[in-house]
């Protein structure tokens, strides 16, 4: 072999780059299990072997592949066992970790329901989920317990009023968030439900979509409140008014989560509300063709765009999938923090809305029964989700709003909730998902109750989300108080739940990822004591209206533990 010149060393030719499975470089070879079983079968398919195989033979009939992959384009997730603890949540296979049960998720997009839809959603629960109804932080409904053998008759019920459980899972354009208050509120620059009805219609189990590199998130709102917390989307449309063209969308990209938190990128770009499903579908085909598909951990659009840059990815949206320009626009302003919409709020037609905390968004069918009827008493028709986990109310007459609230109060639906209350998110934690490690529901809870009797002074937000593994599912890094499950030891030396805890994460005006405190653990048992000092220290401490993640930044560790 030659040396390179005035050396001893043999001259080396250069590595090939390694591919990254971008089918629009010709790298279409499965490269993985996932992409190999996409291959084998779209998923999409699965929904007749549900119909005609699995419902009549039962669980023990499920082809593998179909179980814990096919079955996530229709809803459907495999459930926990009950009584596996979060130690063996990584060391057991997956079929040992199986129940023979599912999560069924009920995708609501835009968050909009009629009565008739949340009467279906809420006898679906009783009648087959043992009276389940989880509100999720993405405008969906989640139900558990559900038997393969009755799937065929719940989305029956689901598909006879105009819902669905189809790509609410699985590598895919997921629900659509949208805005609570589309089409009512004073604030709203323009209203964004008929871009989410025509992707919906357009594009959701459209087979060239339904194989994606790996889950698509998005989000349309025409408010200016971040209400659909686009900064952690894949895709998000947002309320702006365009010097020349007047109102339409400012377009974002690369948001998202999970172990390597990024926050999503303006592209610099106004969309008109005609053109958000035609740009939609241009970003979802980016995302498809140019998504990493090797390594799972990298296959979200949020490293494309990081590797790639926002100007690259303006121009090869605009050249090879728009074949137009879009209007460039300034940044509009950015809220203080998203809204949730909790309260009373007059419409711009005179009537109000009123938005409900449900602690930590576990309901259920027999409390969803409850809350159509009184929507239906109050003169109304008209409910939506939220994307933190609330209900809200449309179109209720000025003098039924304080007879709505207090009715909505005796079930336990807030819309004057303490701080705590308003402000406390969890996931679904070790009770039903395989990928938890410790319970969060059942945490979350008692630490409101605790908080409202130990800091009940509390005058300003405190956002705190609980969540039972590292892919943040309830938001922990941008929370003022993120909690991460794991196992640690408490004083004993014993192995128990605890929390590595995050601090000062924020969205809107100061978005950034919370301060991980250095093998700073909290085990469950001390949680309500150490917020409490947290927060009291925080009261005491706090310069005028400074905010919490602001305190952070600024105060010494040691304060902080």
């Amino acid at each position: 072999m030659a040396s390179a010149p005035g050396t001893d060393t043999p001259s080396r030719r250069p590595r090939p780059k390694r591919g990254e499975g971008q089918w629009a470089l010709g790298y279409r070879e499965p490269l993985n299990a996932n992409e190999q079983s996409k291959k084998d079968d779209n998923p999409l398919n699965v929904r007749a072997r549900i119909e005609n195989i699995y419902a009549h033979r039962g669980f023990e009939s499920i082809d593998g592949g179909d179980l814990r992959g096919r079955f996530r384009w229709w809803g459907l997730y495999t459930q926990r066992k009950a009584g596996i603890d979060g130690g063996k949540t990584a060391t057991l296979e997956p079929e040992e970790l199986d129940a023979d049960r599912f999560m069924m998720r009920v995708r609501i997009d835009g968050g909009q329901l009629n009565l008739e839809q949340l009467r279906a959603v809420a006898d679906v629960s009783v009648d087959f989920a043992r009276d389940t109804a989880d509100l999720t932080d993405r405008q969906n409904v989640q139900y558990h317990w559900i038997d393969v053998r009755d799937v065929p008759t719940i989305w029956d019920r689901l598909e006879s009023v105009g819902l669905s459980t189809q790509e609410a899972c699985g590598d895919c354009p997921r629900i659509i968030l949208g805005s609570p208050v589309a089409g009512v509120s004073h604030d709203e620059i323009i209203d964004g439900t008929s871009a989410i009805e025509a992707i919906e219609r357009q594009f959701i189990g459209d087979r060239e979509f339904s194989n994606l590199p790996r889950k698509f998130k998005s989000a349309i709102s025409g408010h200016p409140g971040h209400d659909v917390v686009p900064q952690i989307n894949d895709i998000a449309f947002i309320g702006a008014v365009h010097p020349e063209h007047g109102p339409g969308f400012d377009l974002w990209v690369g948001g998202g989560l999970s172990t390597n938190p990024m926050l999503a990128q303006r592209l610099g770009t106004w969309v008109s509300l005609e053109d958000v499903p035609d740009v939609w579908k241009g970003v979802v085909s980016i995302f498809r063709d140019y998504g990493y598909r090797r390594l799972r951990t990298r296959a979200r659009l949020k490293f494309l765009v990081a590797d790639w840059g926002v100007e690259k990815f303006r121009e090869v949206l605009e050249t090879e999938y728009l074949g137009r320009t879009l209007a460039d626009l300034d940044a509009p302003e950015v809220p203080e923090t998203p809204l949730d919409h909790v309260g009373v709020f007059p419409q711009k037609d005179g009537r109000f809305y009123v938005g409900v905390a449900a602690t930590v968004g576990r309901i259920s069918g027999t409390l969803l029964n409850q809350v159509a009827d009184i929507v239906e008493a109050h003169g109304s028709d008209r409910v939506r989700t939220t994307p933190m986990q609330k209900l809200v109310v449309l179109d209720v007459a000025e003098d039924r709003v304080e007879s709505l609230v207090a009715a909505l109060d005796e079930i336990g639906l807030h819309a004057r909730p303490s701080q705590w209350r308003r402000n406390t998110m969890a996931c679904t934690g070790i009770e039903y998902c395989k990928l938890a490690i410790v319970n969060t529901k059942d945490t979350a809870r008692t630490l409101i109750d605790e908080l409202e009797q130990r800091v009940p002074e509390l005058d300003t937000p405190i956002t705190v989300n609980v969540n039972g593994c590292p892919n943040s599912c309830a938001r922990i890094q941008t929370a003022d108080i993120g909690l991460k499950g794991m196992l640690v030891l408490d004083e004993n030396g014993e192995t128990v739940e605890g929390f590595q805890v995050h601090l000062g994460g924020a969205l809107g005006l100061e978005a950034g990822f919370g301060r991980k405190l250095r093998q700073h653990k909290v085990t469950g048992e001390q949680l309500p004591e150490y917020v409490e000092k947290l927060s009291k220290t925080y009261l005491k401490e706090r310069d005028g209206d400074e905010s919490f993640a602001r305190w952070v930044a600024r105060a010494d560790e040691a304060v902080l533990r």
